[in-house]
């Protein structure tokens, strides 16, 4: 019996392996953990850091994960083409505050909450769609995926799911959109400080 069962323990110790290298973790989930890892970090410091302090500890994380560019190109749309560099700079910039302040304040207290991350990441094209789920202490979960595009051979966010079906970059394009028919691209640029000195959840 001792050598049959060594036999057995010899056969699962090299098999294990095997099983480890086919669920290997998809490099797109790593700028998504990274940023779920941060979201909670910054839940945890809560009131005492402030909003200010949230979205100065959040922002790294947000420049490495996120798109910033592409994603302010994508929200404008068809008319970023017509803008001035400079411009498309402003905006960028205006952009990337928003995001920032927005995150800060939907993420700004911790009540035992944690993320879970679907292993199976989903292939659009050469893009990827990771999902997770904010589990609260109690109540019912919210589900949010991310859309990642590589830039520079790094995986970056270019679109946030919410209940993995709203868009977010569709739902911006037609508010911004609208506001860049009515007032040119200094009305957006104000459009977007307003919202990142008035983020709502």
């Amino acid at each position: 019996m001792r050598s049959y069962k060594s036999g057995v323990y010899v056969a699962l110790s090299l098999a294990v392996p095997v099983a480890v290298h086919a669920q290997a973790v998809d490099p797109a989930q790593a700028p998504v953990q990274a940023l779920c890892d941060k979201l909670i970090a910054i839940m945890k410091s809560g009131k005492q850091a402030g909003q200010q302090g949230r979205a100065a500890a959040l922002a790294p994380t947000i420049d490495k994960v996120f798109d910033v560019p592409l994603m302010t190109r994508l929200t404008v749309g068809p008319s970023w083409t017509t803008l001035s560099s400079a411009d498309q700079a402003a905006l960028t910039t205006a952009f990337r505050r928003m995001t920032i302040a927005q995150y800060a304040a939907n993420f700004d207290s911790f009540g035992g909450e944690k993320f879970t991350m679907d292993p199976k990441v989903e292939a659009r094209g050469t893009d990827r769609l990771v999902r997770t789920k904010l589990l609260p202490a109690s109540g019912q979960p919210e589900s949010l995926a991310y859309r990642l595009r590589q830039s520079g051979g790094e995986w970056k966010i270019i679109d946030v799911f919410y209940r993995d079906s709203i868009s977010q970059l569709a739902t911006r394009r037609s508010d911004f959109s609208r506001v860049l028919a009515t007032g040119g691209a200094k009305a957006l640029v104000r459009h977007l400080d307003d919202l990142a000195d008035r983020p709502t959840r």
